[in-house]
């Protein structure tokens, strides 16, 4: 990972104004991407895939993809190198950590693709208005965000998440791609887990809201039902009851 070039690592590195990654808040433009473009986050990327993915559809888009686990990312970074594509770039963090690498105002939209949907604990979910004050200090007012899910609980979760919180619904699907909506962006690229939930005869949920910045978060307060199957595994999928 240290020999790539479009690799920030910043795993358990002091999060101090020293740290020469986290000099970078502020100066991704001049400093790695050479332009003015908007720049895309895709939070919990694992293997890059819908990062590297998007940077070759929309070129005049910047792309940077964070994640911890580094084993993964590799992947990703050596693809971009490989097939020299100068609009994207890792960030390997805690994306608990995110604000200390970026500036207000700096992030146009963000991506959240098949993450854990972490059904135990609401602040560890990324779509959680943990998250959301985290996001609003990084992005522009008006950005948006983006949510492809194969689980029922996470879509449910952040579709009320988005209603108790009053921000602007812009795409709300339970099943992406037997929706008559275009949503073309969300449609554009299948990840390798991706395809495995809809050759299992899963369906994959969209979600897309405008941000709206807030002082106060309001968390969901409903009961809801939990997967029947093991998101995180990727190795069981119960294909009733979804």
């Amino acid at each position: 990972m240290e020999t790539f070039h479009n690799v920030f690592q910043c795993a358990a590195c002091e999060l101090n104004d020293v740290n020469p990654i986290v000099q970078m808040a502020g100066h991704w433009h001049e400093r790695y991407f050479k332009n003015n473009n908007p720049i895309v986050l895709e939070l919990g990327c694992g293997r890059g895939e819908y990062t590297v993915g998007l940077a070759k559809l929309y070129p005049y888009k910047n792309f940077i993809g964070v994640d911890i686990k580094g084993a993964r990312m590799w992947a990703g970074a050596k693809q971009a190198e490989e097939e020299s594509l100068p609009n994207v770039a890792f960030l390997r963090t805690n994306i608990e950590n995110i604000i200390s690498f970026f500036s207000a105002g700096e992030i146009e939209e963000i991506w959240i693709t098949f993450c854990d949907p972490q059904m135990k604990k609401a602040t560890k979910r990324l779509t959680s208005t943990y998250f959301m004050a985290r996001y609003q200090q990084i992005m522009r007012e008006g950005g948006k965000i983006h949510l492809k899910t194969d689980s029922p609980f996470l879509y449910t979760y952040s579709r009320e998440m988005i209603r108790v919180n009053n921000y602007s619904l812009l795409a709300d699907t339970d099943d992406l791609y037997n929706t008559e909506n275009h949503y073309d962006d969300a449609k554009a690229l299948r990840t390798y887990y991706e395809q495995q939930w809809l050759d299992r005869g899963m369906s994959i949920k969209y979600l897309s809201w405008q941000l709206i910045k807030k002082d106060t978060f309001e968390e969901p307060d409903i009961e809801i039902e939990k997967d029947n199957y093991r998101s995180y595994g990727r190795n069981y999928v119960s294909t009733t009851n979804h």
